[in-house]
């Protein structure tokens, strides 16, 4: 089952993309009212594999439930697996997205509008670009200041993307790849998709800041290396032995500018990218539980 044109589930069916019929007054379209997540899907020795779909479903749930979004993540995890075994994606991004249709342009939401699940999946390079892992990250601390988490939950809700946007642009148009949001009183809160690591002395730490992302990837890297969680100001991290960035697309990303200060590239970040890559590709045996098999198809 594949062709040139990829399958999508949508509302309970695996269709072709240029059969989806939404329309130009989607409530989600001019207000940015849905909720998505990232997945990404690995190659193994036993077959595809989605990384840590669980915990981007329970993500997922969490801001579905901000917009009053009642979503049925064991079908949304089985859509990801269909769609995937449509597609024969054996490496891909994976999109769920929820979001609020046609039914009334107010600003209420809730049982007038119709509630629209859609799972996507396609092949993937890094928003970041593929030669980021080898060359490393040029950012610019951000004039934007992150929306602040008092304001609209740090979940992957559609509309507060804009931000992300803003910052991003403003950084590309300067020479850089990425943006840095600060806070007002300068410590580092996260990047436009990713978090944020640092090494000093051998020391790995998580950059913590209540406005920023629980990223997955995130979470994982803490995990393998071990890694200390706390708020980091931007003096500290611009004395930083190596810096990188964690993200689900952009997966373990050297740092090698921030403004006007260079790093290298250093030992423990190349060290965490391989290990990470081995996680994900299936070969750690002590952390499979963090995979979930997609069916095999014929050949």
């Amino acid at each position: 089952m594949n062709n040139n044109t990829p399958y999508i589930w949508v509302d309970g069916n695996i269709i072709t993309s240029d059969e989806s019929g939404c329309t130009l007054l989607e409530h989600g379209l001019h207000y940015g009212t849905g909720v998505f997540e990232g997945i990404r899907c690995y190659p193994t020795a036993n077959g595809p594999a989605i990384f840590r779909l669980d915990a981007h479903m329970k993500r997922l749930q969490a801001g579905a439930e901000v917009l009053g979004m009642n979503i049925d993540i064991h079908q949304l995890s089985q859509a990801a697996l269909d769609v995937l075994h449509a597609n024969q994606h054996q490496s891909a991004y994976i999109r769920p997205i929820i979001f609020y249709g046609a039914g009334s342009l107010g600003l209420d939401v809730g049982d007038q509008l119709v509630t629209h699940s859609v799972v996507a999946s396609m092949p993937w390079k890094s928003h970041l670009g593929e030669a980021a892992e080898n060359k490393g990250v040029w950012m610019k601390t951000s004039s934007v200041r992150r929306v602040p988490a008092s304001s609209v939950p740090p979940l992957k809700l559609c509309g507060t993307y804009v931000n992300s946007i803003i910052a991003k642009r403003e950084a590309t148009q300067a020479g850089f790849e990425e943006a840095l949001f600060l806070d007002p009183d300068g410590r580092i809160c996260e990047a436009t998709g990713e978090n944020v690591f640092m090494v000093k002395n051998g020391i790995v730490t998580a950059v913590e800041h209540h406005d920023a992302l629980p990223g997955i990837t995130r979470d994982t890297i803490i995990s393998l290396a071990q890694a200390e969680v706390r708020p980091v100001y931007l003096k500290e991290l611009l004395n930083a032995d190596e810096v990188f960035l964690t993200g689900t697309s952009a997966e373990v990303a050297p740092v090698t500018r921030i403004d006007n200060t260079q790093f290298e590239i250093g030992p423990v970040t190349r060290r965490l990218q391989t290990l990470y890559q081995d996680l994900v590709h299936g070969r750690l045996p002590q952390h499979t539980a963090w995979l979930t098999r997609v069916r095999k198809w014929a050949a």
